[in-house]
């Protein structure tokens, strides 16, 4: 049976736990290696069982605890060629770890098939992941998006499980205390997905099949997660005839989760 934890999602750090029942693997690393490690332990996970981490992107929620981890546990790390030629560069790639470039043609890992395709971000080469998992089961996780592009939708409809980004409140966001340079790089094609595109895209979702939504990377400083988690609810209500807990599961992802594996 297919695995599935949100360990950590907001702006100050994300990484995600998904696991066919055989191949574990960690999408991003964006908190220390030590949080890491004792996350994945409370959880009965040995980090040494990793078979890789897949990085989305090279902003440091999202890669910060790769190089102790990968290299205390000899995990390979796996990226696009942009990203990858970032971490490199900075450092976070430093030889005691193997590394690979992930085609878009995705690669077989274990029993799964992992397949990254392209997000609209404000970074080198970023990507969410499709994950097919045995018995016919899908998996994506798509965070960090400016805009929902036809790319993202072909990778993301028709998935069991799909972890998507509902970043901020436009209105907390407008009205808050960040510069306005930084609210217009949140508000652009290459920012970060709001409540309401969220609940558009949410709805969508729903209607085509997913089974369980998680809503990721919240702001800290720009949102509330019972918001979130109303304006999708209201969408998926609005468009569609599926109703929450019976047809689907919704779900808003804690900055650190304190729940057990969902098992789907």
């Amino acid at each position: 049976m297919a695995r599935f934890c949100s360990l950590f999602s907001s702006s100050s750090g994300n990484s995600t736990f998904l696991s066919s029942g055989k191949t574990n693997i960690l999408i991003d690393a964006g908190v220390s290696a030590k949080r890491l490690k004792e996350a994945l332990l409370r959880r009965a996970i040995d980090p040494a069982s990793l078979a890789g981490i897949f990085i989305t992107h090279e902003h440091s929620d999202h890669i910060s605890g790769v190089r102790v981890l990968a290299s205390a546990f000899n995990i390979p790390v796996y990226a696009t060629e942009g990203t990858l030629s970032y971490m490199e560069e900075n450092g976070t790639i430093n030889g005691k770890f193997p590394f690979e470039v992930i085609s878009y043609e995705g690669m077989e890992i274990g029993d799964m098939f992992i397949k990254p395709f392209s997000t609209p971000h404000d970074s080198r080469e970023s990507c969410g992941y499709r994950i097919e998992l045995p018995h016919s089961q899908t998996a994506a996780i798509a965070t960090d998006i400016g805009k929902i592009t036809d790319k993202l939708k072909e990778n993301i409809i028709g998935c069991d499980l799909v972890m998507l980004e509902s970043n901020h409140d436009i209105g907390m966001l407008q009205n808050g205390p960040y510069p306005y340079v930084l609210k217009r790089r949140i508000l652009s094609d290459k920012g970060h997905l709001s409540n309401i595109a969220c609940g558009d895209m949410a709805a969508e979702l729903i209607s085509k099949g997913t089974a369980r939504l998680y809503l990721g990377h919240l702001s800290d400083e720009n949102n509330f997660p019972d918001l979130a988690f109303q304006t999708s609810l209201a969408a998926i209500s609005e468009k569609t005839k599926a109703v929450c807990g019976r047809d689907y599961i919704l779900e808003v992802c804690k900055k650190e989760n304190d729940k057990d594996i969902v098992r789907f």
